[in-house]
Formats: C-alpha cells, sequence, structure tokens
C-alpha cells in the first residue's frame, strides 16, 4: 500500500516538482494544503490530488498567470 501522508521530498516526487518549488508554494499559499505537525510538514494525498485537480486547464488562453 502507498503512504496516504507524505515528506516534502515525497510531495516533490508525487507532483513532480522539485522540493525548493513546494517550499516556496509554502510561502506563497500558491501549493497544496499541508500540515504542520511540530517541525515537521507533511502532505496528504488526497490534498496533493485535489490542488492538482485545481491546476487543470483547457488551454493556453485560460491559463491562470
Amino acid at each position: 500500500m502507498k503512504p496516504e501522508v507524505f515528506t516534502t521530498i515525497e510531495a516533490a516526487a508525487y507532483t513532480r516538482l522539485g522540493k525548493p518549488t513546494l517550499e516556496r508554494f509554502r510561502i506563497t499559499g500558491d501549493g497544496p494544503r499541508y500540515a504542520k505537525l511540530g517541525g515537521a510538514v507533511r502532505y496528504r494525498r488526497c490534498d496533493l490530488d485535489a490542488w492538482l485537480e485545481s491546476r487543470l486547464i483547457n488551454s493556453t488562453s485560460s491559463s491562470r498567470l
């Protein structure tokens, strides 16, 4: 069974993004929801999937810049 909770490195691999990108998204608020557990950051698979779903576009003219 695949994990339902990811570290930043695992979430980056799952989304095919770089770890620094997810870290920057946490600062800007542009990324997926995450949890702070003490000093640890964790991402739930359902939140990663929901974020990816929210980023779907139909054409370049409908993209959010």
